[in-house]
C-alpha cells in the first residue's frame, strides 16, 4: 500500500498528477492574497496614512522572504528527488536538515530586521506622519519571520513530497483566523489595548505562530510522509552547501522580480496619477494571472523533481510538454476573456473616471493575448528547478525583466511617440521573448545531459 502510494507521482496519468497538485497550490496561492486584503481593509479603516506605512515596508519584506522561499523551494527540490528515488531516510534526513537551517537563518534575519527598522524606513521615504507606524509595523512583523519561515519549510517539504492539501488547510484556517484577530489588534477590545497599524502585525505573528507549530507538529509526528528527527538536526557543512548552492539562485530570482517591478512603478509614476491608477489596475490583473501559472509551476516542479529522482527522465520530459501546454492554453484562453472585458474590470476599479478606464483598459487588452507566454516561461522555470538546474530559471527571470521589460519601456516611453503606452507594449514583448529562450533552451536537452552526468557522478562517488 505505502508502496503504491509513494509511486503515485511516477506512475500513471500525468494530467491527474499535474491537476491534483496544482489545483490546491493555486487555491493556496489565493488565500494568500485573501491574507494580505484582509490587513488592507483593515488598516484602511484607520486612513490613508495606515495604509501607506505597510504598503512601504511590503518591498523590504518581501525582499527578506525571497530569501526564505528561495532556500524552502531548494527544499522541496531535494526531497522531491528522493521521494522518487523511494528513500524515506533520505527525505527524513533533509527535511530535518532544512528545518534545522532555516530556522537559524530566520533568526539572523529576525534580529537584523528589528534594529535596521528605522534606518531602512527612512531610506525608502517614510515622510514623518507615517515613520513611527512604518517602523512599529516593520519591527513586529520582522518578530514574526522565525514562525513565518517555518510555516514555508513545512509548506515546500509537503509539496516535495505530493502531499500539496494539507498546507492548503492550515492557510485556510489562518485566514479565517487573521479575519477575525485584525480588529481586535488594530482597534483594541476589552483588556486589549489598541495597537493601530503595529496591531495588523502582531495578528499576523499569532496566525503565522500557529500555522507554524501546527506544520512542526506534523513533521514530527512524522503521520504524513515525513518525519523530522533530533539526531539528523547536527550540522551538515556540506548538504548546507547543496541547499544554498540551489536556494541562493531561486532567492535571487524571486527578489530581482519583486525589484524589477519597483523599478517600473518609478518609471510608471512619471506620468501622472491617472497614468499609476491605470498601471496599478493593470498589474492587480497581472498578480491575479499569475495565481494559476505559479501553480501550475510548482506542480511542475515537483512532478520533474520525483520524477528525476526515480530516474524517469523520459516521464519527467512529458510532464514538462504537458504542463506548457496546459499554461499556454488555459492563460490564453483566460487572456482573451480579459481584453473582451477590459473596460468593464477597468470600471470596476474606477467607476467614474473616464480617462483612467480608456488607458487601463488598454494596458489590460496589450498585456492579455501574451498571458499564455507568460505561463510558458513559469512552467519551464519549474522544470529548471525541479532538476535542481536553478540557475536557469534564475537568468531567465533577470534576462525578462531587466535586460527586455524595463529598457524597453524606458525606450518606448521617454524615446518615441507612444509615451506611456510604450510601458504598456513592453510586457507582451518580454513576454514572448523569455517565452522564447526558456523554450529553445528546454529544447537544447541541456537540462537532461546535466540530470545524467549528475547521476553518473553519483555512481562514482
Amino acid at each position: 500500500m505505502n508502496k503504491a502510494k509513494n509511486k503515485k507521482y511516477t506512475e500513471g496519468k500525468i494530467l491527474n498528477s499535474l491537476t491534483t497538485l496544482a489545483l490546491p497550490i493555486i487555491l493556496a496561492n489565493i488565500l494568500h492574497t485573501a491574507y494580505q486584503l484582509i490587513d488592507t481593509f483593515w488598516l484602511g479603516r484607520l486612513g490613508a496614512n495606515a495604509v501607506a506605512a505597510v504598503s512601504l515596508s511590503f518591498p523590504i519584506l518581501f525582499l527578506v522572504l525571497s530569501l526564505g522561499a528561495g532556500l524552502t523551494l531548494a527544499g522541496t527540490v531535494i526531497v522531491s528527488h528522493h521521494k522518487g528515488a523511494e528513500d524515506q531516510r533520505q527525505v527524513n534526513y533533509s527535511s530535518s536538515q532544512t528545518v534545522l537551517v532555516i530556522f537559524f537563518i530566520s533568526i539572523l534575519l529576525a534580529i537584523l530586521g528589528y534594529f535596521s527598522a528605522p534606518p531602512l524606513m527612512k531610506l525608502v521615504g517614510a515622510g514623518p506622519e507615517i515613520l513611527a507606524d512604518s517602523i512599529s509595523y516593520f519591527q513586529v512583523s520582522s518578530l514574526g519571520f522565525v514562525f513565518l519561515f517555518m510555516f514555508f519549510v513545512f509548506q515546500s517539504l509537503m509539496r516535495g513530497i505530493g502531499n500539496v492539501v494539507l498546507p492548503m488547510y492550515v492557510i485556510l484556517v489562518t485566514v479565517f483566523l487573521n479575519l477575525i484577530l485584525d480588529p481586535l489588534f488594530i482597534f483594541g477590545y476589552g483588556p486589549i489595548p489598541a495597537y493601530g497599524v503595529a496591531g495588523a502585525a502582531v495578528a499576523s505573528i499569532i496566525t503565522q505562530g500557529l500555522s507554524a507549530a501546527t506544520g512542526i507538529f506534523i513533521l514530527w509526528r512524522g503521520k504524513k510522509g515525513i518525519k523530522i528527527n533530533w539526531p539528523d538536526m547536527k550540522f551538515d557543512l556540506s548538504w548546507t552547501k547543496k541547499l544554498f548552492a540551489m536556494g541562493i539562485p531561486a532567492s535571487l530570482e524571486q527578489s530581482s522580480r519583486a525589484a524589477g517591478m519597483t523599478v517600473m512603478v518609478m518609471l510608471v509614476t512619471s506620468f501622472g496619477s491617472d497614468v499609476v491608477a491605470a498601471y496599478g489596475i493593470g498589474a492587480r490583473i497581472l498578480s491575479l494571472v499569475i495565481v494559476p501559472a505559479l501553480g501550475l509551476a510548482i506542480a511542475t516542479t515537483t512532478l520533474v523533481g520525483q520524477n528525476i529522482g526515480a530516474s524517469k527522465i523520459k516521464r519527467a520530459e512529458k510532464i514538462s510538454d504537458l504542463s506548457s501546454k496546459v499554461a499556454f492554453f488555459g492563460l490564453t484562453g483566460i487572456g482573451m476573456l480579459l481584453f473582451v472585458f477590459a473596460e468593464n474590470l477597468t470600471a470596476f476599479f474606477v467607476p467614474n473616471d473616464p480617462k483612467v478606464i480608456k488607458d487601463g483598459a488598454l494596458f489590460i487588452k496589450v498585456m492579455a493575448p501574451s498571458f499564455g507566454l507568460l505561463g510558458v516561461q513559469q512552467v519551464l522555470n519549474g522544470t529548471f528547478n525541479g532538476v535542481g538546474f536553478t540557475q536557469a530559471s534564475m537568468l531567465i527571470s533577470i534576462f525578462s525583466l531587466w535586460i527586455i521589460r524595463f529598457p524597453l519601456a524606458f525606450i518606448l516611453s521617454y524615446k518615441t511617440g507612444l509615451e506611456f503606452e510604450g510601458i504598456w507594449w513592453s510586457f507582451p514583448v518580454s513576454n514572448l521573448i523569455a517565452a522564447a529562450v526558456a523554450f529553445i533552451y528546454y529544447k537544447m536537452g541541456y537540462w537532461k545531459v546535466r540530470t545524467i552526468r549528475n547521476r553518473h557522478q553519483k555512481t562514482i562517488g
